[in-house]
């Protein structure tokens, strides 16, 4: 019995913990394509990348465009981490992913082609 209450009483300490994390929020701005700059709190820096922005898809795009162009200068980060609207983007070369929440779960939100574009998943044919 006590092995049991000792066991609870840990599982409750580290969810009680847990609860207390400061988890980073995207800005839910409209319209706005944000790049998420990481920082050494585990915080973000949110720098406006461009605004009037329609959709999450153009600020995919947007996103991308930063990242090939800071590679073309001879950057080594492969990864960008955007915001738009309230959900994060995740832009690395397998593709765009997008996160409600930082600590959740992703979906694909954009594959690439073969030719190296930017699709909506299933929008492509297969063979």
């Amino acid at each position: 019995m006590t092995k049991s209450l000792l066991l609870f009483a840990v599982t409750a300490a580290a969810v009680s913990l847990s609860a207390c994390e400061k988890v980073p929020e995207a800005p839910y701005d409209k319209g706005i394509c944000y790049h998420a700059a990481p920082q050494a709190d585990g915080t973000f820096r949110f720098n406006p990348v461009k605004e009037k922005v329609a959709s999450i898809e153009f600020c995919a795009a947007e996103l991308e465009g930063m990242r090939v162009r800071f590679l073309r200068l001879g950057g080594q980060n492969r990864e960008i981490v955007g915001a738009y609207q309230g959900s994060f983007l995740i832009v690395n070369p397998a593709g765009i992913f997008r996160r409600q929440k930082w600590n959740g779960g992703q979906y694909l939100l954009m594959v690439r082609t073969g030719d190296g574009r930017l699709a909506q998943p299933g929008a492509m044919p297969s063979y």
